[in-house]
């Protein structure tokens, strides 16, 4: 049974609709003149390819609150940012299209009364699948809005008992460069690695996703199972997870590892800290030709600003 969660701050007018999608030819007018008008901007999108059809639905495509079209499920399977297949973001569904996801397992260790191996169907038949409509902030300063399955990071956390020592969540990606092209070059630290500290891995917005669209999450989206912060950049929601470890340290992770000057170990969406290369005082939604202006914590404060109350966000980046 799939649960709405209802308290996320999203309007309705944000929401991607499933399977009711701009046009090829649209976006790719749209995506031209971008383009053309923002070529120094952060990350411009390029062409959305061909190689997701959307799911149909019947009914008007909605708009966002300033009569924009909302984002397409085309676009938010085709737009992707997976190092571990290609840094070309256009290229990564059709390098991911074979990649094997079943069967899979999920490694839950460390400071934990009951470690355990779940497999991806033990996680969807122990845990009700909720509806999570969240933004998507990306530290190259362009997002989405996406529709998400899946079941709050913390019920599966009380379900193997973190101890008392336990001050951080480890997360681990899948090592597979047969099939992860990309996971052969030697520019980063592999396999991709993050972590969250405990009290932000219990936060009720922090998601485990399985789907999209009620559908299952396609391999270029983090199949079969990834996390979800959304009041973080995007690169703390890793993709294709097989170990969860708690420990009494603060895990290394591959972006701070590589360019810890750029890339800190909290990554709130901040608009008032820049990236050194770049703002992050606005961003382009996908599909507009506009930019909006950031939100702190993603617009998320109200259910996370009190994680970091005593802390210099400018400082602890």
């Amino acid at each position: 049974m799939t649960h709405r969660f209802k308290s996320i701050p999203v309007r309705s007018s944000e929401i991607t609709p499933k399977g009711v999608y701009l046009s090829r030819r649209d976006f790719i007018k749209a995506a031209g003149v971008v383009a053309g008008s923002m070529a120094l901007a952060a990350c411009a999108p390029e062409e959305v390819g061909e190689t997701t059809t959307a799911p149909q639905l019947n009914g008007p495509a909605l708009n966002d609150e300033l009569g924009n079209p909302a984002n397409a499920y085309e676009e938010i399977t085709n737009y992707n940012n997976y190092y571990e297949f290609t840094t070309n973001k256009e290229a990564v569904a059709p390098m991911a299209k074979d990649f094997t996801t079943s069967p899979w397992t999920v490694e839950v260790t460390g400071m934990v009364a009951k470690p355990k191996t779940f497999g991806v169907e033990d996680l969807l038949s122990m845990f009700p699948q909720e509806e999570r409509i969240y933004r998507l902030r990306c530290v190259e300063a362009w997002s989405m809005v996406i529709p998400w399955n899946g079941f709050p990071l913390a019920s599966l956390l009380k379900e193997v008992e973190p101890t008392s020592d336990a001050q951080y969540v480890r997360f681990e990606t899948v090592y597979r460069p047969e099939e992860m092209k990309g996971q052969g070059s030697p520019f980063y630290p592999w396999p991709y690695q993050e972590g969250l500290r405990i009290d932000e891995a219990m936060n009720e917005l922090t998601l485990l996703a399985t789907g999209i669209y009620g559908e299952p999450t396609l391999p270029q989206n983090g199949a079969p199972i990834r996390l979800v912060v959304p009041w973080k950049y995007g690169f703390k929601s890793i993709k294709s997870i097989v170990k969860i470890e708690l420990t009494d340290q603060q895990p290394s992770t591959l972006w701070s590892t590589v360019a810890p000057n750029e890339y800190g170990f909290y990554a709130n969406v901040n608009p008032n800290v820049d990236h050194p290369r770049w703002s992050q005082a606005s961003e382009r939604r996908i599909g507009e030709l506009s930019r909006r202006e950031t939100l702190m914590f993603n617009g998320y404060g109200e259910q996370v600003s009190g994680l970091y109350a005593d802390m210099d966000l400018s400082v602890n980046y």
